[in-house]
């Protein structure tokens, strides 16, 4: 039996190892846990460090942009066209918004959205901690509601915007154009690489080719921001530099003058100063309304405008091309005198109509006019005269004079798009069709019609040049450049393209035929143009859209989308001109009865704005 002492001993030792085993299986516990923390301390500060450092900055200091105000665009006399107003847009903060399910279910219950619907936005943006636009422009009610109910919405904010206003819809809408957003492509490309998602940028019109001076630049601010995504302080901030504001040449009245002349006919109006090149009015009919590009439109909406045969989408003033019927007379007599075919004294005897090879063409007058020269050819718009000029002068020779003239190839606008028009000759038919130029066509040329094709400024430039004593200016549409406080960053420029291909006395004599046929009793324009207190010049033209069949004289028998189209050109007063216009309206049958009112009118109405022409008879 062992002592109790060695018992002691014995059970002293056992508790020994039993602790001491303990205490190192829980020590190797212990270690075994600091460096799994340890590891994972490893992992998240230095492997994961910088994305952790990137989410918790987001999460209470944010960078924010500060989107710059548009420029304003106003007409020649400062008078506003063009702003920007306030505008408020609901936007989300993804991880803001926890639990986002429910956040959005309560938004819904203000909005006329579903969950659905608001999900769907936030999934396709993947915004995370950047703001995921819900409605642009939410009106006061939402935004009301919204407000008073912030505290239980994180995540959502409402930002106030500026937003382009138009301030009188559908007015010079060519003209000025429009905005649209920027594409995910546009940000890529570098003239947009400053540019975001749900940017806008011109894309028409002055918008777009002033874009760089309009669009301001870019600033930023960072942002202390609590957890529901809410700002709480301002740390620092870079103002936006706003853009710079556009002044037109055109004149604010003149220009809704010429649009409410229009009325609902299509078609085009240009005015400019003969002495400048600076376009002073310019209407295209049908038009549109700018501000549904900014506000919104339905898929309906967009294409009523795409698909309409009317075309109220192109500015007709520079990109419709149409057959410039008698206008084209200028240009013919012009070829006529320079080149020696005739003078002005020579006499040519008009019975109605000419005979060329086995085809009789026919006057627009019937009996005829007699005998005419040049300048009562001009002013009474003598087919047969014309007739003889082109047999005498051929199509290339004509061809010469026109572009001398500026037709055929675009004017140098700096608005986009803009048409060339088409000037026929020998070698262009033959490569165009494979086919010889035939003689019987040099006479329809010569009066404007066949090939010939010319857009409404193209005229506006030639008469111009006619009224001026022969120089071609480039047409310009800038007056200047200001910024914000004033001060000039562009103007506009008078820039000279070249010089009709003509002698002074060449252009006297012309001038003498325009003036007659406005003032002269048996000037085509002389019924419908004509003002006792200024004296008018111009060329009245009727294009055929197609040509009338055997005994048919009379275009009240065609359809309306077959009659032809009416012309007007001309400036005032005749001696001095201070103002040039072209008129073309589709479809309006007569140049004298169809287009001479409107720009008869409009140029009384610039020269003698006391006395305001009744746009209503």
């Amino acid at each position: 039996m062992t002592p109790p002492s060695q018992l002691q001993k014995y059970f002293q030792r056992v508790d020994t190892d039993w602790y001491r085993n303990r205490l190192f299986g829980f020590m190797c516990f212990m270690m075994a846990a600091f460096l799994v923390l340890g590891i994972r301390l490893v992992y998240m500060q230095i492997i994961k460090g910088g994305h952790y450092y990137d989410l918790a900055k987001d999460n209470c200091i944010r960078r924010q942009r500060i989107k710059p105000f548009r420029g304003l665009i106003y007409d020649r006399n400062g008078h506003l066209l063009v702003e920007n107003r306030p505008a408020f847009n609901l936007s989300i903060v993804e991880n803001d918004a926890e639990p986002l399910e429910q956040t959005v279910e309560k938004l819904c219950t203000y909005l006329t959205e579903t969950p659905k619907d608001i999900m769907a936005k936030i999934e396709k943006a993947e915004g995370g901690y950047e703001p995921v636009l819900l409605r642009e422009d939410i009106d006061r009610n939402t935004m009301a509601a919204v407000s008073s109910h912030r505290f239980e919405l994180p995540g959502i904010n409402i930002e106030a915007r500026a937003r382009r206003h138009y301030l009188y819809p559908a007015l010079a809408a060519h003209l000025l154009g429009y905005l649209g957003e920027v594409s995910p492509a546009e940000i890529r490309n570098s003239r947009f690489h400053e540019k975001q998602k749900g940017d806008y940028v011109g894309r028409f019109g002055v918008e777009k080719a002033f874009e760089t001076y309009l669009a301001g630049t870019s600033g930023g601010r960072i942002v202390q921001a609590n957890a529901g995504g809410q700002i709480v302080d301002v740390l620092d901030q870079v103002r936006a530099e706003p853009g710079h504001n556009v002044y037109l040449t055109i004149d604010y009245e003149l220009q809704q003058m010429a649009e409410s002349l229009l009325g609902d006919q299509n078609g085009a109006v240009v005015a400019m100063d003969p002495d400048s090149g600076e376009v002073l009015a310019m209407a295209s009919s049908p038009g549109f309304n700018q501000n549904h590009f900014v506000d919104g439109m339905s898929n309906k909406e967009w294409h009523s405008l795409t698909a309409n045969p009317e075309q109220p989408m192109m500015n007709k003033a520079v990109q419709g091309e149409y057959p410039p019927a008698s206008t084209y007379k200028i240009v013919t007599a012009m070829a006529a005198l320079e080149a020696g075919a005739v003078n002005k004294e020579e006499e040519i005897y008009c019975p109605g109509h000419y005979q060329y090879g086995n085809r009789l063409y026919h006057c627009w007058k019937e009996i005829g006019h007699g005998h005419v020269d040049l300048i009562h050819a001009l002013s009474q718009s003598c087919d047969v005269y014309f007739y003889q000029m082109g047999k005498r002068l051929g199509v290339d020779t004509l061809a010469k004079y026109a572009r001398g003239c500026g037709l055929g190839s675009a004017t140098g606008i700096c608005l986009d798009r803009e048409a060339d028009g088409l000037i026929p000759t020998s070698q262009w038919k033959l490569r165009r069709y494979g086919v010889p130029w035939q003689g019987g066509e040099t006479l329809s040329i010569a009066i404007g019609q066949g090939y010939n094709l010319v857009t409404p400024l193209q005229m506006t430039v030639l008469i111009s040049a006619v009224a001026n004593g022969g120089i071609r200016y480039q047409p310009t549409i800038l007056k200047t450049i200001e910024t914000v406080e004033g001060n000039r960053v562009k103007s506009g420029e008078a820039t000279i393209n070249g010089r009709l291909p003509a002698s002074q006395n060449t252009l006297q004599i012309i001038r003498k035929g325009l003036w007659r046929a406005v003032n002269a009793r048996h000037g085509t324009a002389y019924w419908h143009v004509r003002d006792k207190s200024i004296e008018i010049s111009g060329k009245t033209g009727t294009a055929q859209i197609i040509s009338r069949k055997k005994g048919e004289k009379r275009a009240e028998k065609l359809e309306d989308r077959y009659k032809p189209h009416a012309w007007f050109i001309g400036y005032a007063p005749s001696e001095h001109p201070e103002i040039a216009v072209s008129v073309l309206v589709e479809h309006g049958e007569h140049g004298s009865s169809g287009a001479g009112p409107i720009a008869g009118k409009l140029m009384r109405n610039y020269l003698k704005p006391s006395e305001k022409a009744n746009i209503k008879e």
